[in-house]
């Protein structure tokens, strides 16, 4: 038998544990997305190509440029056309920023895949840093980060707006990721699968933060200073503020449903609590009559409390199919990390009996003091509370019978191959994964 050699190959590049020939140092493949940029094209290729040496020195052969022409109305192409050792690619029209960075990958030839903006704003004398997190740290996708101390000239409202989208992402993806909409990064030509779909517009760079995270690759963010564009911004602070909301939202729904709408259930839960306690304390006060503000509360309290109860079921329930769907189990739930033994769904049976139980004495108690003469006045704050117990309750029920019926599936396939490897050990004489022993007669 031949000793190993230690060898492992990751996205075609060997590298080498212990003897053996040295493996084909790997190309790294720079995308460059360019919109009416002629004023200032020219200059960050240049700078681009200047990375060379220094990447290099950081193991790589070299360096590809690929600028893709999304569709400009200036000189933008004709200056990159007369540039040598710079590859070209236009678009008939405009696609879109994240359609170019796309097309600009789909071409690539290197083993290590980045891409810039061509505004000047970035600066890819970086580029080194961003390739030793990869090929020295094992990260899978390395991003310029311009909120990580390093010195940057962002403006005033796009900071705020990435510091909202940074929270967004880190609470529901539950690592932090301090700039989600940097457009600067290398990636590992791998981690592309798993990465998309990916949207064609501004959105591209906040979706990939969100996939990077739910897909559980790893991601290094590392400071970068970051300068005054050359030209117009072509971002709409609110347009594409609001588009970033949505498929940030949107892509964490494909992942972890529970986590968006599990919050969105517990706030309104919270609500319908905080309507029902104000309830109390009023009819605790002797007040019998509702006025405007009474109604309203009655009405929070039964439409909030089935809406949370409704909605955070909803999320638990997409979970089992996102499961399903996936063929592996929803890393997170609503908080990232279990607070009890067992998961919060697994406890809905027994909070719908004992919510059920609860609205039923309360209607037998209001039943008994109406038959003592009590008038309505006094008791409709028993039967209030029935009615919201006894829906909430029914709610409860319906989604413990769901959630058990989706996890019974989700499971599925793994208790068949466990049942069927215990079946093959048994055959063969060897332990099986139960405790039970074969006593020959």
């Amino acid at each position: 038998m031949q000793p190993s050699t230690g060898k492992q190959v990751h996205d075609g590049v060997e590298n080498s544990q212990s003897g053996g020939s040295q493996p084909a140092p790997p190309l790294l493949s720079v995308v460059i997305p360019a919109l009416n940029e002629e004023a200032g094209i020219a200059e960050i290729v240049r700078r681009v190509k200047a990375t060379e040496d220094p990447l290099k020195e950081v193991g790589l052969r070299g360096v590809e440029v690929i600028v893709v022409d999304d569709g400009s109305r200036d000189r933008t192409a004709d200056i990159v056309s007369r540039m040598p050792g710079v590859r070209l690619i236009r678009h008939d029209g405009n696609r879109g920023y994240g359609a170019a960075i796309k097309t600009g990958l789909r071409q690539a030839r290197g083993e290590l895949l980045a891409f810039l903006d061509a505004d000047g704003t970035y600066p890819p004398e970086r580029l080194s840093d961003l390739c030793v997190a990869i090929l020295r740290h094992g990260a899978d996708v390395a991003v310029g980060s311009r909120r990580s101390g390093a010195d940057s000239r962002m403006p005033p409202v796009r900071r705020l707006g990435n510091l909202i989208w940074s929270s967004l992402v880190t609470v529901i993806g539950h690592r932090r990721c301090a700039d989600p909409a940097s457009g600067m990064r290398v990636l590992r030509r791998s981690a592309l699968s798993r990465l998309y779909p990916l949207p064609d517009g501004l959105n591209f760079t906040p979706v990939m933060s969100t996939r990077s995270m739910h897909e559980g690759l790893a991601v290094v963010e590392l400071p970068i200073p970051y300068s005054e564009r050359r030209g117009r911004s072509k971002l709409s602070v609110v347009r594409d503020g609001t588009r970033f909301l949505k498929t940030i939202l949107w892509t964490s729904l494909e992942y972890n449903p529970v986590k968006v709408l599990g919050l969105v259930g517990l706030l309104l839960f919270a609500m319908s609590l905080a309507a029902g306690m104000w309830l109390v304390l009023a009819r605790m006060r002797g007040i019998t009559t509702l006025g405007y503000w009474g109604v309203l509360a009655v009405f929070l309290a039964l439409v909030l409390g089935v809406a949370g109860v409704s909605i955070y079921s909803l999320g638990v329930t997409f979970n089992f199919l996102v499961a399903l769907f996936h063929h592996r189990p929803v890393r997170q739930g609503l908080l990232g990390g279990r607070l009890f033994e067992r998961s919060l769904e697994s406890y809905f049976g027994w909070a719908g009996l004992l919510a059920i139980a609860m609205g039923a004495a309360l209607t037998a108690t209001a039943m008994v003091l109406g038959s003592a003469g009590w008038e309505m006045s006094r008791l409709w704050l028993w039967l209030l509370g029935s009615a919201l117990f006894l829906l909430v309750g029914l709610q409860f029920l319906i989604s413990w019978i769901l959630a058990r019926v989706l996890e019974a599936l989700a499971e599925r396939d793994t208790l068949i191959q466990r049942e069927m490897r215990d079946d093959t050990n048994r055959r063969e004489g060897e332990p099986t994964s139960s405790s039970v022993k074969t006593v020959e007669q």
